[in-house]
């Protein structure tokens, strides 16, 4: 629900947000919605081309465009340079989170100093020596160990759960199921094949900003600490190994999974099922699509891709007979080069 039920006038939203408005601007707004569907009191957006065909039969209220597209409009619009950061804040300020009432729940267990105007949900446990912030939620459920520190404004959904000695910056959200400081895969291998465990003693600092989904998981350094940066943007059910660094601003979607020791850069994009190896390093503003397999440091900004695209079962075994045979192909190949090289030159 909106901070006011009456919504907000496009007036209101320029001024906060900026851009040119092209239209009535005492327009009342209450919520955001897709072109399709949306209605007069409701705003929507345009930031890719090939939707652009909806704009003759929106019914929006309005619509937040590009300059490029705003001819195309013949509704009221808001013309900007990035209309899905644009619409983002609109749905911000029409959608604010829910505000949980500051106090202790009776069946949690707290052994530390909470602030009076923070959230303690049912069953939730904080340990001794832990530092919580003005502001911030712990969800029902959550586990907080001993001597974490949460920052201001930070927010935990239920059952989280926060090995002892990490740090969580402000306004993080992290989501109902996440586990942040578990053990990283630490195992040395004896001469009988059996493994012994290396104890992992270093820590998760996690920056301000950072939001972290469902059942993602971020371990505990082994010797150093695992860092992630401001604002980094992490998807449900993605792993994280002991002693990573990720770069600030970058985002990663679901199921990615980056092994230990890798090093990050700024500003990157991983998409789903993305896959990078241990101890490699990745520069800023890389780009990685989604299934990707990354074995090696990318040193260079830009776009990778390592997918082969599907195509019907039959073709694909077809075709993976055939790359079984690429060596001999290779051999054979040589074979018949140094031969014509050889018939050249007799001839």
């Amino acid at each position: 629900m909106s901070e006011r039920a009456d919504g907000f006038s496009l007036d209101e939203i320029v001024a906060r947000f900026g851009g040119e408005l092209v239209g009535d601007g005492s327009r009342r707004i209450t919520q955001v919605a897709p072109l399709e569907r949306a209605t007069a009191d409701q705003i929507s957006f345009l930031a890719n081309p090939k939707f652009r065909q909806q704009l003759q039969g929106t019914k929006a209220g309005a619509v937040v465009l590009t300059p490029a597209a705003a001819n195309a409009c013949p509704g009221f619009h808001i013309i900007c340079a990035n209309p899905y950061a644009y619409y983002a804040r609109v749905a911000q300020l029409l959608n604010p989170p829910r505000h949980d009432e500051a106090g202790i729940h009776p069946s949690a267990v707290v052994a530390a100093i909470v602030p009076g105007d923070a959230h303690v949900g049912a069953h939730a446990f904080i340990d001794a020596e832990a530092l919580i912030g003005p502001g911030t939620v712990i969800g029902p459920g959550c586990v907080v160990g001993r001597g974490t520190i949460i920052g201001e404004g930070s927010r935990l959904h239920a059952n989280v759960t926060v090995y002892p000695g990490c740090v969580i910056g402000r306004n993080a959200i992290i989501h109902a199921g996440a586990v942040i400081g578990a053990d990283g895969f630490g195992m040395a291998r004896e001469s009988d094949g059996s493994w012994v465990k290396i104890p992992q003693i270093g820590r998760v600092l996690i920056g301000d900003n950072v939001e972290i989904g469902a059942n993602t998981t971020i371990d505990r350094g082994a010797l150093g600490d695992t860092v992630i940066e401001d604002g980094v943007k992490l998807d449900n059910l993605i792993q994280i190994g002991h002693n990573v660094r990720i770069g600030a601003h970058t985002a990663m979607a679901g199921c990615v999974g980056v092994a230990g020791s890798a090093r990050i850069g700024r500003r990157c994009t991983f998409g789903g099922a993305a896959m990078i190896l241990g101890h490699l390093t990745i520069a800023d503003d890389v780009n990685i699509s989604s299934a990707t397999l990354v074995t090696k440091s990318i040193t260079q900004p830009g776009t990778y891709t390592g997918a082969m695209p599907f195509e019907p079962h039959r073709e694909w075994m077809k075709n993976a007979a055939r790359l079984r045979h690429l060596e001999d192909m290779a051999i054979r190949i040589r074979q018949l080069e140094a031969r014509f090289a050889k018939w050249e030159s007799e001839n």
